[in-house]
C-alpha cells in the first residue's frame, strides 16, 4: 500500500497538530468521562464509561509514552501509525459519537467533541493537496458573470 508515501507528504506541524490535539483531548476526556460518571442516571454513567475507554484508546494511540506501563500500549501504537489517515479519521468519529448520543450533557459534548475534531483533522489529512485543490474549483456561475452579464 501507499500508506508511508501519503504520510510523508503531510507537513509537520499538521501531523503533531492532530497528535496534540489527540493527545490534549484524550487526557480531557478521561477527566470529563470521571466527572460524568457521577451522576444518578444510568446511561450518563455508560456514556462516561464509554468517553474515559474512547479516551484511553486515543491517548494510547496518540502519545504511548503516557501509558508506557502498560505492556501491549507501544505495540498498539506502531499499529495505529502503519493505518492510513482516512482509517484514523473514521475510528475516532465513529468513538466519540455513542457517549454524545447517550448523554448529550456539556462534559460529554465537550470530552468527547475533541476526539472527535481529531478525527476531522486526520480526515482534512487524509485529504491532502486534494482537499485544498477541491476548495480552490470556483463554480461556473460565479467565475462567468460580472455584473449580471455572461461572459464572452
Amino acid at each position: 500500500m501507499n500508506a508511508p508515501l501519503q504520510q510523508e507528504a503531510i507537513p509537520w506541524w499538521q501531523k503533531y497538530g492532530a497528535r496534540g490535539v489527540g493527545c490534549g483531548g484524550g487526557i480531557i476526556a478521561l477527566c470529563l468521562g470521571v466527572f460524568n460518571c457521577i451522576t444518578v442516571y444510568p446511561l450518563c454513567i455508560v456514556a462516561g464509561i464509554w468517553q474515559m475507554m474512547a479516551a484511553f484508546i486515543v491517548i494510547s494511540a496518540e502519545a504511548p509514552c503516557c501509558c508506557m506501563f502498560v505492556e501491549f500500549v507501544q505495540k498498539y501504537s506502531n499499529w495505529v501509525e502503519t493505518r492510513p489517515h482516512w482509517q484514523k479519521a473514521a475510528f475516532y468519529v465513529i468513538i466519540s459519537l455513542p457517549a454524545i448520543i447517550m448523554c448529550p450533557g456539556l462534559s460529554t459534548v465537550f470530552g468527547s467533541g475533541l476526539i472527535f475534531v481529531t478525527g476531522v483533522l486526520y480526515g482534512l489529512m487524509a485529504l491532502g493537496r486534494k482537499g485544498e485543490r477541491a476548495a480552490h474549483i470556483s463554480t461556473p456561475a460565479s467565475s462567468h458573470s460580472q455584473n449580471g452579464l455572461p461572459a464572452v
